[in-house]
């Protein structure tokens, strides 16, 4: 078992024995003109393998660690400006990186990385018209469930709907600011989402049959981040500015426990290390 860490300063990724905590790979994040990059979207792939993706020099990399003494890095490059986090399918096939420095989003198939890089979604990002953004969503937070992927719109109060086997948008939900994470529960029945400052005080619930919104709620102000139990039945909301936890019933939307913590952010359950990419 491995565990793998990207760096912004100086950048790169380094590869640990999940066990020992011993260093078993440091992989430079250096492009072609010899400068260093920062790393970003780094997550763990199908057979032995880390994706991520260079900041400063638009390019993704796929490092097998089949033999760790012996990293195999492949670098596909000009993927576009800035991109500045990813994701991956929880197939594990698709790998997905967002663009900072322009429109669109650049796709690597990883059944089939010969194909090469493909850009998809032209008109997403700010646009033509430079919307002011309070908080670049994160990629992380994007919803796979069924055919759809489900995606905050920057800048915009709307969350897009995508066929992910075309990569063709199918949709748009208006919502009530701008999303910031919008997160399927396990089963695909239900995806969640929160806003960015100002109005992030509210969550709201679409239903992936009807694509529409079935709830709204307001947990308090500052509201960061959602984690399901694996099973769906509850979800996990960090409200800093509340200073609390908050575990909602995701089919009665009821509020069935408060804990206290102190500027609470991230929320990572255990049930992760069985997830790919996470």
């Amino acid at each position: 078992m491995l565990v793998a860490v990207s760096n912004y300063t100086p950048g790169g990724v380094k590869v640990f024995d999940a066990d020992s905590l011993a260093l078993v790979a440091d992989l430079p994040a250096v492009a072609g003109d010899g400068k260093s990059s920062k790393v970003v979207g780094l997550v763990d792939a199908p057979g032995q393998q880390f994706v991520y993706t260079l900041y400063d020099a638009g390019e993704i990399r796929i490092a097998d660690l089949s033999d760790p003494a012996r990293p195999d890095v492949h670098t596909f490059r000009d993927i576009g400006r800035l991109p500045y986090d990813a994701l991956i399918s929880p197939d594990g096939r698709f790998y997905i990186a967002g663009l900072f420095g322009e429109d669109g989003l650049a796709l690597l198939d990883l059944w089939n990385p010969q194909e090469g890089v493909q850009r998809i979604l032209n008109d997403y990002g700010r646009g033509k018209e430079k919307l002011p953004v309070y908080k670049m969503p994160h990629l992380e937070g994007w919803a796979m469930a069924g055919r759809y992927a489900f995606l905050p719109a920057v800048g915009q109060h709307e969350v897009l709907v995508v066929d992910s086997r075309t990569w063709k948008e199918v949709g748009r939900i208006a919502v009530h600011g701008q999303p910031i994470f919008v997160v399927a529960r396990p089963d695909g029945r239900q995806v969640w989402v929160n806003f960015a400052h100002p109005l992030n005080d509210t969550v709201q619930v679409i239903d992936t049959q009807s694509l529409k919104i079935i709830h709204s709620m307001q947990p308090g102000k500052g509201v960061l981040h959602m984690e399901f139990t694996p099973r769906g039945e509850n979800v996990w909301l960090s409200v800093r500015d509340a200073n609390q936890v908050q575990v909602y019933d995701t089919g009665t939307f009821a509020l069935v426990a408060q804990l206290q913590a102190e500027k609470p952010s991230g929320i990572f359950f255990t049930a992760r290390a069985h997830r790919t990419g996470l």
